[in-house]
Formats: C-alpha cells, sequence, structure tokens
C-alpha cells in the first residue's frame, strides 16, 4: 500500500485509488463500497474518499440524490438528438475526438460519450458489448447525466468541476453504477471558458486504468485548439470581407462575427469584443461599447457603425455577478448605455466575485495568493485581469485591481453557501465555502 495510500491535510488516510485499481481493481473496488457505506451511514469510513468524489457525494446528500435508486429522466427524442447535434459546436470537433480517443477505447472495452452542456448524451460510439452495458444504466442516447440528476459520474461531475475527473467504481454515489469506471473531461469554448460539453470515456470496472484521465484530457485540449484554429480562420476570413468595406467609410466603425467577436475596426481603438443584443436585427442599436449604433449584415457577421459625434457612454452602473447556477455564471450590467449580460469563465467568475468582496481593492499579488496560493504567480493575474477588462474596463480600475467606486455591484450567490462556485479550488474561495453557516 505504499503508493496507494497517502494521508491528507486533516491527517486522514486517503486512498489512490488510481494506483490500487490498476494493481488490484477488485480490492479497490471492495475498499471504495466500504468506504461509500461508511459516508453514506454518517459512520467513520476506513479511508477518506479522494477529495473531488468527497465535495461531490456532499453535494448530493445536500441535493437528495438517493443512492440506491436510479432517478431517470426521459431521453430526447431522436429528433431533438439530431436537432441538438446540428445546433452543437462539438461536431466540428468529433473527427479530433475519434482520432484521438475510439480506436484504443474500442480495443480497451471502452465506449467514447461526448454529451452537451445541459449533460445531455449526443454520441456514444466504440465497443458494441460495453453499448449495450451502457444501455442498462440509462447511459444511452438523449439521456440526462446531470450530476444532480444522477449522482456523481463522469459525465456530470467534470461539468460541475470544470477539469477532468475519474470515476471509478463505488465512487459514483448511486449504487447501479458501481460496476463501471469513467473518465471524462470538459470541453470548453476557447474564446471565453464558456462550457460546451464533456467528452467521457467509460467501461466496465474491470477496465480502469490510470492513464486514462489524462489521455481524455488530452484529447479535449486537442478538441478545444481546433475551436481556436477555427475561430481564427473564420475572423480572418470575415476580416477579408470587411476591409474594402471599412476603407470607404468614416467615422467610428467595426465588424463583428455574430457573437461580437472583432474582426477588423476603423477610426477607432480595437477592442477584442463588444456586447451584442441577445437578438441580432438590421437597424438601430444600442452598445455599450459605442452608444447609438447601426448594425448591417455582412458577410457572415455584423458591420457596426456608431452615431457621428456621440460620445462613448460612462457613468454610474449597476453591476449583478450571478454565481447562483452550478455552471453558467454571469455578469450583467446595467448602465446608462443599456442593459448586457455575459457569461463569464470558471477563473473570471473567481476574480470578480473576490473583488465584489474586496472593494478597496486587491494587488495583483493579493489575487495570486487568493486564487493560487501563491502570491509570485501576478503575470497570470494580470494575463485573466486584462480579459476581464475586455468586456468590464468601464467598469473596474487597476492599481489595485477594484470595481469603480460609483459602480453599485450585487452578488447572487447559491441558496447553500457550500455551493459557491463548486469548481473553485482558490482557497480564497474554499475559505468563503468553509466559513459558511450550515443551512
Amino acid at each position: 500500500m505504499r503508493r496507494t495510500v497517502k494521508s491528507d491535510s486533516g491527517g486522514r488516510t486517503r486512498m489512490d485509488v488510481t494506483h490500487l485499481a490498476a494493481v488490484d481493481s477488485t480490492r479497490a473496488a471492495r475498499v471504495l463500497s466500504e468506504v461509500r457505506a461508511a459516508r453514506l451511514s454518517g459512520q467513520p469510513t476506513p479511508v477518506s474518499p479522494r477529495p473531488v468524489i468527497e465535495r461531490s457525494w456532499e453535494r448530493m446528500l445536500r441535493g437528495g440524490i438517493d443512492p440506491d435508486h436510479d432517478v431517470r429522466m426521459d431521453p430526447l427524442s431522436r429528433e431533438e438528438v439530431q436537432r441538438r447535434r446540428e445546433t452543437s459546436v462539438l461536431r466540428h470537433v468529433l473527427p479530433v475526438l475519434r482520432e484521438g480517443l475510439l480506436a484504443a477505447a474500442d480495443v480497451a472495452h471502452h465506449i467514447m460519450v461526448v454529451a452537451d452542456e445541459d449533460g445531455r448524451v449526443l454520441w456514444r460510439e466504440g465497443s458494441p458489448p460495453v453499448l449495450r452495458k451502457a444501455d442498462g444504466l440509462g447511459f444511452e442516447l438523449g439521456a440526462d447525466w446531470r450530476e444532480d440528476v444522477v449522482g456523481t459520474n463522469g459525465v456530470g461531475t467534470p461539468a460541475v468541476v470544470r477539469r477532468p475527473v475519474q470515476v471509478f467504481a463505488s465512487e459514483h454515489f448511486v449504487r447501479s453504477q458501481a460496476g463501471w469506471t469513467c473518465a471524462g473531461a470538459p470541453l470548453t469554448d476557447p474564446r471565453d471558458g464558456r462550457l460546451l460539453g464533456v467528452v467521457d470515456v467509460s467501461g466496465p470496472l474491470e477496465t480502469m486504468h490510470p492513464a486514462t484521465l489524462a489521455w481524455v484530457g488530452s484529447v479535449a485540449k486537442l478538441a478545444e485548439a481546433r475551436l481556436r484554429e477555427m475561430h481564427v480562420e473564420s475572423l480572418e476570413r470575415l476580416r477579408a470581407v470587411a476591409a474594402p468595406v471599412l476603407a470607404r467609410l468614416g467615422g467610428r466603425a467595426l465588424v463583428v462575427d455574430p457573437d461580437g467577436w472583432t474582426a477588423a475596426v476603423s477610426g477607432m481603438p480595437y477592442v477584442r469584443r463588444v456586447a451584442l443584443p441577445k437578438s441580432l436585427s438590421a437597424g438601430p442599436a444600442r452598445l455599450p461599447a459605442l452608444g447609438s449604433c447601426t448594425l448591417e449584415p455582412l458577410g457572415g457577421g455584423w458591420l457596426v457603425r456608431a452615431v457621428a459625434d456621440e460620445p462613448v457612454p460612462h457613468g454610474p452602473a449597476r453591476i449583478v455577478l450571478d454565481l447562483r447556477p452550478a455552471r453558467h455564471w454571469s455578469v450583467q450590467v446595467h448602465g446608462g448605455a443599456g442593459s448586457w449580460t455575459r457569461e463569464v469563465s470558471p477563473r473570471h467568475a473567481e476574480l470578480l466575485y473576490l473583488l465584489a468582496l474586496h472593494r478597496s481593492g486587491r494587488s495583483a499579488s493579493g489575487l495570486a495568493a487568493d486564487v493560487f496560493g501563491d502570491p509570485a504567480r501576478t503575470v497570470t493575474i494580470r494575463a485573466e485581469m486584462s480579459r476581464v477588462r475586455r468586456y468590464l474596463g468601464a467598469f473596474l480600475e487597476h492599481r489595485p485591481y477594484r470595481f469603480a467606486e460609483e459602480a453599485e455591484v450585487e452578488v447572487l450567490l447559491p441558496d447553500d453557501p457550500r455551493d459557491l462556485l463548486p469548481h473553485s479550488t482558490a482557497p480564497a474561495v474554499s475559505r468563503q465555502r468553509r466559513a459558511a453557516p450550515t443551512p
């Protein structure tokens, strides 16, 4: 047990399940079953579950998930699965996922599963016998595998914590899944960190391998890199269309893609992205970055022309940081230029929450200590804050980083404070969760 048992920060014995299972999957499954039974009955556990699993179990207990009974939502119809496939960005990276995962998965008696941001299974491929076993678990096309529906698992849990997670045997919260092993990684939009879905490799218990998690995580990163390349290519095409149009115009104007990412500008400083109305149509509009504008469709994007001589709006604003959802956090701005909402990445959610806690401001080293426990990691903090300022620049100050004094800032928190940013391992966020009173 030299390599399979460690101690956690509280001095408790913690099992390294990946190493033990690689040596003796049957023994590892038996120990985990004892750990799970003790935890659910409120008794001391023989060893501590891994932190990511323990925190997930705590969420399941608070959410009232029944560990002894399946709760299966009705799967989506074939027509709805097809509709979601056709509109999901993930369809563009299926070749990357298949090339990186399927050949080895089939040999190892695994299947590859791709779910969307709602936890709905849109694609399943791999070993036919394993696919049939997955059907018996309800792990089928259109099924809902969110963590708060079916418990700790390799699809729902990575979506919550926003990092790759392996779930082995009785680490699954629901008993019927204990004969299964899963390794899943979130797939995020590389432009803004928005969750797009999860890719998972799953199979029977005896197929567990400690390298599977790193393998799945690496292929997920390759898929995200492909999305990044596609975005750059699309902006280059739009830029070529925009160049002759902008050359004929005077005043402030820019050309953006349908999501507001800038391809070209004229008569104004470059901005990486502008907040567009949710429902786009040609004609007059009002944008936070420019004030009164006109919008015109242009080559797969939009030509945005500022009304001449109208100053860029500034002034008091109300900023609402919504951290209530388990996965989709957002910042809403209500000001003189109108109202807009933007989904924020996990890291930006952490930073904005910490700035809301410290209205007097935080230095780069202070934020680095808050987020990483290392005040020396200022380069990373400055890079992330530079990205935040691209969409909240009018409402943020720096040296130290802080919200503008005239801005009214409100933070909407989960009903149970222990559910605050469940993905976050930032020391400052963890302290806030631990300090929260038990409801």
